[in-house]
């Protein structure tokens, strides 16, 4: 049997090997030097200038440097031209394929082009309704009704309708807020609007954590070093808890917590930091949640997650950038940097610049242009892309990337829904001074951004929102449905009396002509229908919109038609 080899094969030769290898090297180099020697060397011939005697000196040094600039100039001007003959053929190429692709699905856009037109606005008009019926489920079967603000700008999260409809539910409902991501606001900023908020409705301060190792999730074991101290751990959640399960031991059976708010304020984050495990999709994109999710926390208590509240359009053009939901079919680019205009006019044009490390920028588009050049984002043949760079900086605004925060207003205002039996029913059933100790430590507990590196923000105030979807509307629908099936019906009563009435006029009177015939039964049609639609509304008793379009169709049956007259 042959032995294993236990190391690497040596390197060493034999004597005789070595030598002739040394030989061969030799006779190379003696053959290079030989060739450089007929070739002869040529060294480089250095400019000697002109002469310190020369007649005229100064004057030709500076011819020559006028023609080296000259010539300089001209390889400009030519790589200029080249560069610029470039984009053309780019552009001409661009045309010619984009004009082919036309043509060969010009036939097939013609065809499906109304479709697709109307399917879209159907899935838009099917993605709100969706949204507001899964939100009218969550607040009608909760009984705490968490709004989750976010602490860079805490007014603006608000939604109006919503408290109006929470605090006029006859105390059968109770409302908190729930203050997400504290981290991201100078400590100072966020006690001042616990304290603002606190006077109103029950405040509970939260820092929810944002990675969270999800259940099918696998990582590779070469990962970058990630600060894991920052995002694994959340603040707030075991005084949220116990204060829910407090008010849930006061009314002796299980209660429903429902989180509502507008999109990117971290509601799928808070009932993933609760649970401690990713229960529910999170992500950058607005409008992740689309339905009602229930997740069980203990025996008495279950949370359900709601999609976000729909902005009204009649919101101004900042509040629009940052609380409505952005689909990616309907948003274009001039839309894009008209609401990331509309969000830096609010802020300081220095922290802007200091916080993006960009020089200074006359309009938004030259800020975007610059931001896309800094981070790659670009198109063929270096154009900025101005759409996905708008679209990832309003990421960075929604998301938790940026500092930013706004101040409370100077003076206590309560909004008209609001009164001090409506804010003592609120605050019934909580411990409020338990709450509040809470709170402090989970203040003193987290680390928070100078006020320097923090960008000052103007709050555009509270947000309105479509919370329940206009019954009116859809009872007028209903009506006008019911009126046009009773006017068919009684179209179809007049065409048979109609009928019967022309047999026995044409057997009892004689055989005048054929146009006397016609007119009278039209006219007995005419008395017919009104004697019939009286006696329907006699009989049925229908309300007032239905009498009154009965008799509508009855009276435009007496007047003469002269388009049914024939000879």
């Amino acid at each position: 049997m042959k032995r294993p080899k236990l190391r690497k094969a040596s390197k060493r030769l034999t004597c005789h090997k070595r030598y002739k290898i040394q030989k061969k090297i030799r006779e190379h180099h003696r053959k290079v030097r030989k060739e450089a020697k007929k070739r002869g060397r040529k060294k480089p011939r250095k400019d000697p200038g002109v002469p310190g005697a020369a007649p005229f000196k100064e004057a030709l040094l500076r011819e020559a440097e006028l023609r080296k600039q000259r010539l300089e100039e001209l390889k400009r001007k030519q790589k200029l031209d080249r560069q610029k003959e470039l984009e053309k053929r780019r552009k001409l190429d661009a045309k010619r394929s984009a004009a082919a692709i036309q043509e060969q699905t010009e036939g097939k856009e013609s065809s499906g082009k109304s479709e697709a037109k109307k399917t879209k606005k159907a899935l838009d008009k099917n993605a709100k309704k969706s949204f507001h019926s899964e939100l009218e489920k969550v607040i009608e079967a909760s009984d705490v009704v968490l709004e989750v603000l976010d602490a860079r700008d805490p007014m603006g999260c608000r939604c109006p309708q919503l408290e109006q409809a929470i605090t006029c539910s006859g105390g059968e409902k109770k409302l908190l807020l729930v203050l997400n991501k504290i981290d991201l606001v100078p400590k100072e900023n966020l006690e001042k609007w616990l304290n603002y908020l606190k006077k109103e409705f029950p405040t509970v301060a939260f820092k929810s954590a944002t990675l969270l190792k999800d259940r099918n999730m696998t990582f590779s074991r070469r990962r970058a070093r990630i600060d894991l101290s920052r995002h694994t751990e959340s603040f707030g959640s075991e005084c949220l808890v116990k204060l829910l399960q407090e008010y849930g031991r006061t009314q002796d059976r299980a209660i429903q917590v429902g989180l509502v708010g507008f999109p990117n304020v971290g509601k799928s984050s808070i009932i993933n930091s609760i649970k401690k495990d990713r229960v529910c999709d999170v992500g950058p994109a607005r409008g992740v949640t689309k339905s009602m999710q229930a997740v069980r926390i203990d025996k008495q208590m279950k949370i359900l997650d709601s999609p976000s509240i729909v902005a009204d359009p009649t919101n101004s053009a900042v509040t629009l950038a940052l609380r409505s939901i952005i689909h990616t079919g309907e948003s274009c680019s001039v839309n894009m940097v008209k609401a990331v205009d509309a969000v830096l006019s609010h802020c300081n044009k220095q922290q802007v610049m200091m916080f993006y490390s960009i020089p200074d920028f006359k309009n938004t588009e030259e800020l975007l242009s610059l931001l896309a050049q800094k981070r790659g984002m670009l198109k063929k043949g270096g154009v900025p892309d101005i759409e996905n760079i708008a679209k990832s900086l309003l990421c960075d605004w929604t998301g938790a990337k940026i500092s930013y925060h706004s101040e409370p207003p100077a003076s206590q205002i309560l909004p008209p829904y609001l009164t001090e039996d409506k804010i003592a029913e609120m605050q019934a059933g909580f411990n409020l001074k338990k709450l509040e100790e809470e709170n402090s430590s989970t203040v003193q507990a987290l680390k928070y951004p100078s006020p320097a590196s923090s960008i000052v923000f103007q709050s555009a105030g509270m947000t309105n929102g479509k919370i329940v979807k206009n019954k009116v509307v859809e009872e007028e629908s209903e009506w006008e449905d019911l009126e046009t099936s009773h006017e068919e019906e009684d179209f179809m009563e007049t065409d048979d009396d109609q009928d019967s009435i022309e047999k026995e006029e044409g057997n009892n009177v004689k055989e005048d002509g054929r146009t006397q015939m016609t007119r009278n039964a039209e006219l007995g049609m005419g008395q017919t229908g009104h004697a019939h639609s009286e006696n329907e509304i006699a009989e049925s008793g229908l309300a007032n919109s239905l009498s009154f379009s009965l008799d509508k169709t009855a009276g435009e049956n007496d007047a003469y038609d002269f388009n049914t007259d024939y000879v």
